[in-house]
């Protein structure tokens, strides 16, 4: 299966502004992509990669004064299988997780363990152990928070998404991976590509989705606190112990976004025509604004 996939964004600054960017797909996906632009700005400026600490490849370049464009667009081959499922999968004891593991138990920004410790083990301390104990982490924050793009706000943390019972996708996330984290699983975030594949289209515009990966039997496993169902098509773009880490544009300075626009759908037919220099403006690439 092939997925076309990219974004476009504005921002305008004050001044020259230096920004980094988390929009590049992740380097377990480099090998799918098929056919893609670079990375292309308007007015156009140098730009730098560099790896954080979490592997997440992030570009470095300064915004100029006044309106400021990125555009990207690709086609990356999916195996069209939906998130592995592993009912059988257990929890690791503290003592036995790897030390790159570790740090996916503590607090940080906005998942505050020493908040939501006594509620996570009253609400799933009695429960199996397992992959049965993370699902039933998920389906609790599934079930208790209410969706909507009007809930967004970027200083909501775990604990005040579990009292005001709304949030946007990074809460959710934000809230299942805390309580995990509490139950001594490691858990960490994941933001990327979800486009409505395989699964009733969603009328609102497409963004970039968050979700969370929960370390079991010596491996990473992907659960989805908002959908609460395995996903076909999800594309990877960065990992870390937060939103805090994975911001998708970070700035130096003030900025105001002007335009921001996010597709993911499945490519119908071959690779046949030549590589975009543009942006394609189908029904299909939903505008945020």
């Amino acid at each position: 299966m092939l997925i076309r996939l990219g974004y476009e964004i504005a921002i305008e600054c004050a001044e020259a502004t230096p920004v980094i960017s988390l929009l590049e797909i992740h380097k377990d996906r480099q090998a799918d992509i098929k056919r893609q632009t670079r990375v292309l700005t308007s007015p156009s400026v140098p730009t730098r990669l560099y790896h954080d600490l979490h592997g997440n490849a992030c570009r470095r370049f300064t915004a100029p004064a006044g309106g400021f464009r990125i555009l990207y667009d690709a086609v990356v081959e999916d195996s069209g299988e939906t998130d592995e499922v592993n009912t059988l999968a257990r929890e690791m004891p503290v003592a036995e997780l790897p030390d790159e593991v570790l740090f996916y138990l503590l607090g940080s920004r906005y998942c505050e363990t020493d908040h939501l410790s006594n509620l996570a083990w009253q609400l799933f301390g009695h429960l199996p152990s397992g992959w049965a104990r993370v699902q039933a982490i998920v389906d609790y924050v599934h079930n208790r928070l209410s969706f909507g793009y009007g809930y967004a706000r970027s200083t909501r943390t775990a604990a005040q998404a579990h009292e005001e019972r709304v949030g946007v996708c990074r809460d959710f996330a934000h809230l299942a991976i805390t309580l995990c984290r509490c139950m001594n699983i490691p858990a960490r975030y994941v933001n990327g590509y979800l486009g409505d594949i395989g699964v009733p289209a969603d009328p609102a515009p497409m963004d970039f989705s968050a979700w969370m990966e929960a370390f079991l039997d010596g491996k990473w496993y992907t659960f989805d606190p908002r959908h609460n169902r395995p996903r076909t098509g999800r594309v990877v773009i960065a990992r870390g112990r937060d939103a805090t880490d994975v911001p998708l544009l970070h700035s130096f300075g003030p900025h105001r976004l002007s335009l921001f626009k996010v597709w993911t759908y499945e490519q119908e037919g071959r690779l046949s025509n030549p590589p975009y220099h543009g942006i394609d403006r189908t029904v299909s690439a939903r505008m945020l604004a």
